[in-house]
């Protein structure tokens, strides 16, 4: 459900004298381009925001403007205002995003996935936006603020990581319109898809090399396993299995894709992403995770070969009851 109080919001941050502004665990490109995006244009407009995001920027999204400003953890601090983007739950902003909520007198919750627990005081939550910058170029344009290349760039960002280039199948003629305004303001899709979709670490590639064995095809769904014993040095929420999970569905048979990582503490860490017509999102949140119809994650009870013998069965059915007509 649509709720957006664009006026509550505007008059939120206008009178505001502290302002903190978090995103998810383990950002991507829509967690880190909606954080720097908004914050670029509250600078802009005279404020002075904080950004936290547990752990920090990922190195390939540093080349954003005001990357470097963005805290790893938080402490100490009051605010009259948290701003979360880009979180369907409280929780999943992190120790910063709950340190922050704790210690702020109003809460605005900024997002666009369908599984938003409706969390905090003042909602700005579009389901049917492409990702959270759609929402923050959207507000920026409601408070009447002008979209400059600091902004514009963490917001095209997230637009390009958040759609896989354009190609889901909730990108609409507005989607590309929001695109050209950003192009306009001076942020370069070139750039975009070059550090992002066009980029991938040599210590990444040398994974999946290790990882391809693993795959195995089964009614319509493909997937591979991470073992922690076998990759000790992988850790939760690094962009490894997201860049594997989205190879893997480009085979012609798959419908749906999914990654078993292990993780340190025994638990299992799901990825999943599927073809236009079928749906993920609802089996990752039924799993305690969430995310979008063809790009969703949860994370679940070990040992693998448990996790994958209660979750395959799952996926076979998403493949079951989904539907490939692509409008």
């Amino acid at each position: 459900m649509t709720t957006i109080n664009w006026t509550q919001a505007t008059a939120a941050v206008d009178n505001a004298q502290t302002i903190l502004i978090v995103t998810h665990v383990n950002p991507d490109g829509d967690a880190i381009g909606s954080l720097l995006g908004l914050a670029n244009g509250l600078r802009e407009r005279g404020k002075s925001p904080m950004l936290a995001v547990d752990g920090g920027v990922p190195g390939f999204l540093k080349y954003l403007p005001g990357s470097e400003t963005v805290l790893s953890e938080l402490s100490e601090g009051e605010w009259d205002l948290v701003i979360s983007v880009d979180s369907s739950d409280a929780e999943r902003s992190g120790k910063v995003g709950i340190y922050g909520q704790a210690h702020s007198k109003t809460i605005i919750n900024l997002d666009h996935h369908p599984t938003n627990t409706r969390f905090g005081h003042i909602h700005v939550i579009i389901p049917d936006a492409v990702s959270a910058t759609e929402i923050v170029y959207r507000w920026l344009v409601e408070m009447n603020q002008p979209v400059t290349r600091p902004v514009a760039l963490p917001l095209l960002t997230g637009l390009v990581t958040d759609t896989n280039g354009f190609r889901t199948s909730n990108v609409k003629s507005t989607t590309l319109e929001v695109a050209q305004r950003l192009m306009e303001a001076g942020a370069s899709l070139t750039e975009v898809t070059a550090r992002t979709l066009g980029s991938t670490p040599y210590q990444t590639i040398q994974l999946w090399k290790q990882v391809l064995p693993s795959v195995e095809l089964d009614g319509g769904v493909i997937h591979a396993s991470i073992r922690r014993a076998d990759f000790p040095n992988v850790e939760a929420g690094d962009n490894s299995s997201g860049g594997l999970v989205t190879f893997l569905l480009t085979a012609n048979e798959a419908m749906v894709s999914a990654i078993f990582k292990e993780l340190a503490d025994g638990r299992i860490e799901l990825s999943f992403r599927c073809k236009p017509g079928f749906d993920v999102a609802t089996l990752a949140f039924s799993l305690g995770g969430g995310g979008h119809k063809q790009a969703s994650g949860a994370t679940i009870a070990g040992p693998l070969e448990q996790a994958k013998l209660r979750v395959l069965p799952l996926l076979r059915q998403v493949v079951a009851t989904g539907n490939l007509t692509i409008v």
